[in-house]
Order: C-alpha cells, then sequence, then structure tokens
C-alpha cells in the first residue's frame, strides 16, 4: 500500500489531512483513494477500484487503510491504544439522526463561524461524511430554522 499526503488544513486546534492511498494487489486489482484524516477519524472521500469492489469490501476499505494514514499523521490508531481488540469499530462516528442531529449541524457550524474557521470543514470533520452530504446536512438545519437563512442571490 502506498500513503502520500494530498494537502493538509491547519485550523486552531489540529489540522484536517487529505491522502491518496493505493492498495495494489497481487492479480493486478487496483484501489485509488482519497482519504481525509481528522480528529482520529478516517473518512473516504473518493475510491476507484479495478474490479470494482463489493459492498461489503467496500464498507471495510476505512479499516484497511486507518494504521497506514494513522502512521503518515504521526497519531496512534484505535486498535494500537488497545480500546476495542480484535472488535469491529465505525469507520464514521455515530451521528444522531432527525431534528437532533440537525441542532448539531447548527452547533458545529456556528461555533467554526465564531472561531474564524471554515464551517462546512467543522461539521465534515464531526460527521465524518463528505462535503456533499455536510453540505446537505447543513441546508437540512437551515430549513429546520436552526441556522439563518442564505443571503438570497440577485
Amino acid at each position: 500500500m502506498s500513503v502520500w499526503p494530498a494537502w493538509e488544513v491547519q485550523e486552531h486546534d489540529g489540522a484536517t489531512s487529505w491522502f491518496h492511498v493505493r492498495l495494489a494487489f497481487p492479480d493486478g486489482a487496483r484501489v485509488d483513494a482519497l482519504a481525509v484524516v481528522c480528529e482520529q477519524n478516517v473518512s473516504v472521500e473518493d475510491v476507484r477500484a479495478q474490479p470494482a469492489l463489493s459492498l461489503d469490501d467496500l464498507t471495510m476499505l476505512a479499516d484497511w487503510i486507518e494504521a497506514p494514514l494513522f502512521e503518515a499523521c504521526g497519531l496512534e490508531s484505535e486498535g494500537e491504544a488497545g480500546e476495542e481488540p480484535g472488535g469491529a469499530r465505525r469507520a464514521r462516528p455515530a451521528w444522531p439522526r432527525g431534528i437532533e442531529g440537525r441542532w448539531l449541524i447548527a452547533q458545529e457550524y456556528r461555533a467554526a463561524q465564531e472561531e474564524g474557521a471554515d464551517p462546512v470543514l467543522a461539521v465534515m470533520c464531526a460527521t465524518g461524511h463528505s462535503r456533499r452530504r455536510s453540505l446537505r446536512l447543513i441546508s437540512q438545519a437551515r430549513d429546520a430554522g436552526f441556522l439563518t437563512p442564505r443571503h438570497a442571490r440577485r
């Protein structure tokens, strides 16, 4: 497996790092991914595989690449810390659904705004979702009345 940095965003109390990851198998199969490491979480932004991955393999991708990504960032993975030996773990942190989730999205968004940080990136890090999904969640929080409406375009 090969891991190399794509870019990094420095914030007040940490950093979010994107990495290109390539898994090459002896039979010629290959997986290329763009992964994000933020606050001890791994999220997979983009995946290209030849041949295509099964759904089971796709759900396990973050687990396959977690240890090398944490090593590249100088972090210790959960498995190394011994928090859950041999057990399964979610690649994405659990996030409440419905009205509670929308309220939490709004809290993350406003906290980032107050700190002068990118609010969309803060939601991405908090939820473990992609930028597109995070924007959709922010829109839902706006629709629920937890965030002010966007400015009207003219």
